[in-house]
């Protein structure tokens, strides 16, 4: 059975040193509200052009707090791609990073809108 959850999260991205392999990297830390309570913090590492539209990036994030009323801990992982200045995304929680209540949790989540103040709009599916 899934479950479609609603949460909101706003992004701090702090550059830090670039990996070989990568144009750039970034530490990032969100804070997140609605049906997932808490935070994340993780690294992105990116490559490519955004400039010309043709660049991707990966990202780990481990989220600490509460997801539907249980507690634990859960790491998501995102792809994101933009070939010709158009966005894919991969956003999905990494099978068997669960703790807590959240042991076994599997799902996506996809963006929705990106308010002007940074706060992004998410939609969960939770198995």
């Amino acid at each position: 059975m899934t479950t479609t959850l609603r949460a909101t999260f706003t992004v701090q991205l702090t550059p830090a040193d670039p990996i070989p392999g990568s144009a750039a990297r970034f530490d990032l830390a969100k804070t997140w509200s609605g049906d997932l309570t808490g935070t994340s913090h993780g690294t992105m590492t990116t490559a490519g052009d955004p400039a010309t539209g043709d660049a991707g990036y990966v990202a780990t994030e481990t989220f600490e707090g509460t997801i539907a009323g249980r507690v634990g801990t859960l790491t998501f992982l995102q792809l994101g791609t933009m070939a010709g200045g158009e966005p894919q995304l991969s956003y999905v929680i990494a099978p068997g990073s669960g703790t807590g209540q959240l042991v076994g949790k599997l799902g996506t989540l996809s963006i929705g809108d990106i308010d002007e103040d940074g706060n992004h709009e998410v939609t969960v599916q939770l198995a």
